[in-house]
């Protein structure tokens, strides 16, 4: 069944008299109709050249004298049920609306970073490929969706040419897919190589400068494809009301220079991708000698989803270059034959998404990856130099033999030798300052029992004289002589006497703030 009723221009019917007229059992105002320029149509449609209306049941309007029309129902409005283009342009819809689930999953999962940042390997590089994705997808969603009118819309406008829009930016963004998966690949595997040694590889030789100049390539194709399908009249598009207006009309703009140079620029594009996947196994990979060898490396070391994901891409372009010369297989035609169009427009670019999807699950994040390579490095030098580690149980078992940090060894030792000056420095300031601490069994009101303490704590504020002398001779390169007075010995028996007064022994002991208060 045809997607449009075909119209023709037929005479208008006589009806009872001259002025009026008779149309599916309905009579009408010939003077009316003939004031305004209306001409009736074989698909049961008015229309004057700026207004079209049905005049069929259940959208009959009601024509009034004056030419007004009361109830009426556009020509261009969504009255048909829905058919086999809308009803698989749903299942497409929902096809891309959960991969953006899975797209979500995969960029989680490799955008990830679990080792600091690089400048020579940005995290962004690995995330554009499915950033694309996202964009594919949207369009997918939107063409679809906007597919559902190009059947339900009594004669074509505005949906079909949304619907192959969106198509059409569905094309170059795909390629940028696949171009940012294969060109990431390439970084992957220099970033492996390197690992072990930074400087294995040059950061100024030839293919460095060829990494760089690539993506410009490319994208200049894409963005020169965009050019020559976007910024152009769609309004011909919508003029498929009947097949002489198709042909004359839609069919020149459909085929013109301007997609088949879309289709072409797709291909350099793909052509570029191409380049840069042998650039990277050339430089990247074991080398083999002689032509025939080098070719059947190339097809061993290209990872298998790139095979996949590059045939169904120049599926896709050639599909594209094939709509630029037939029209009767294009999505900009109203009645395309689905099997193409669906088949290589579609399909190609809903089964990359698979491919891309079910890789990412499979496949480690590029860090984590990275770890391992390191570890499995470590155990094979540790295991060249004779050292074996023991496994994680050992330090709960041994926990003398487990590695300490420099503090903690520092800690053990001090342990080991116990206290020296540094202690003894330490309580004179706790003592100086007032914050020696007090047993909470003790009060601090009763008299202090301890004159051992007492004594101990005093020879620390008040050291012999000889100690002080013999300090200073400590830290001087020589000696000084006393400043014209006579130090006089300190007998033990003067400390004896001064800490064994009853007022020391049995009154509260002195809190010293200060220095000043000594």
């Amino acid at each position: 069944m045809s997607l449009v009723s075909i119209r023709d221009l037929v005479a208008i019917p006589t009806g009872d008299n001259s002025s009026d007229t008779i149309i599916d059992g309905i009579h009408w105002n010939l003077t009316a109709l003939q004031n305004w320029n209306y001409t009736y149509y074989s698909n049961r449609t008015f229309s004057n050249g700026s207004s079209c209306l049905l005049v069929f049941e259940p959208y009959t309007p009601i024509l009034l004298p004056n030419g007004t029309f009361l109830n009426s129902t556009s020509c261009y409005s969504p009255v048909n049920p829905l058919k086999a283009r809308s009803k698989i342009g749903l299942f497409f819809a929902c096809f891309f609306a959960i991969s953006i689930m899975f797209t979500s999953i995969n960029l989680r999962k490799h955008g990830r970073l679990f080792l600091p940042t690089e400048k020579r390997f940005l995290a962004i590089g690995r995330r554009w490929q499915w950033y694309w994705m996202f964009i594919v997808a949207a369009f997918a969603i939107i063409s679809s969706i906007t597919g559902v009118d190009v059947d339900r819309y009594y004669l074509p406008e505005l949906p079909i040419v949304l619907s192959s829009f969106f198509w059409f930016l569905m094309l170059p963004t795909t390629m940028c897919i696949v171009w940012e998966s294969v060109r990431h690949w390439g970084s992957w595997q220099e970033r492996q190589m390197i690992d072990p040694n930074p400087f294995q590889l040059s950061q100024d030789d030839r293919r460095t400068r060829i990494e760089l100049l690539v993506p410009l390539v490319f994208y200049f194709f894409a963005w020169v494809n965009f050019f020559m399908v976007v910024p152009r009249s769609w309004s011909a598009i919508e003029r498929q009301r009947d097949p002489e207006q198709t042909r004359l009309k839609a069919e020149p703009v459909a085929t013109d220079a301007r997609f088949k140079a879309a289709a072409l620029l797709l291909f350099c594009s793909w052509c570029t991708i191409i380049f840069s996947l042998w650039h990277s196994i050339k430089h990247y990979k074991e080398r083999n000698r002689g032509y025939l060898n080098r070719a059947i490396g190339f097809v061993q070391y290209v990872p298998k989803r790139f095979l996949l994901t590059l045939a169904l891409s120049l599926i896709m372009i050639g599909y594209e270059a094939a709509c630029s010369f037939e029209f009767s297989i294009s999505p900009l035609k109203l009645d395309t034959k689905l099997g193409y169009m669906y088949g290589l427009g579609w399909a190609p670019i809903a089964l990359i998404f698979i491919v891309y999807e079910v890789a990412g699950y499979l496949e480690p994040n590029e860090d984590k990856e990275l770890i391992r390579q390191r570890r499995i490095r470590g155990a094979e030098i540790d295991h060249e130099i004779g050292i074996v580690k023991k496994p994680h149980w050992w330090s709960r078992l041994n926990r003398d033999n487990r590695s300490m940090s420099i503090q903690d060894q520092i800690t053990r030792n001090v342990n080991h030798v116990g206290g020296g000056p540094p202690t003894a420095r330490n309580l004179e300031r706790n003592i100086e300052l007032g914050i020696m601490p007090v047993s909470k069994g003790v009060d601090a009101n009763k008299p202090a029992a301890n004159t051992e303490a007492i004594r101990a704590a005093a020879n620390l504020l008040f050291p012999a004289r000889s100690d002080v002398e013999e300090t200073q001779e400590r830290f001087t390169d020589y000696a000084e002589p006393s400043r014209g007075r006579s130090i006089r010995p300190r007998h033990e028996t003067d400390r004896s006497e001064s800490h064994e007064s009853q007022v020391t022994t049995g009154a509260k002991p002195q809190e010293v703030r200060s220095m000043l208060d000594i």
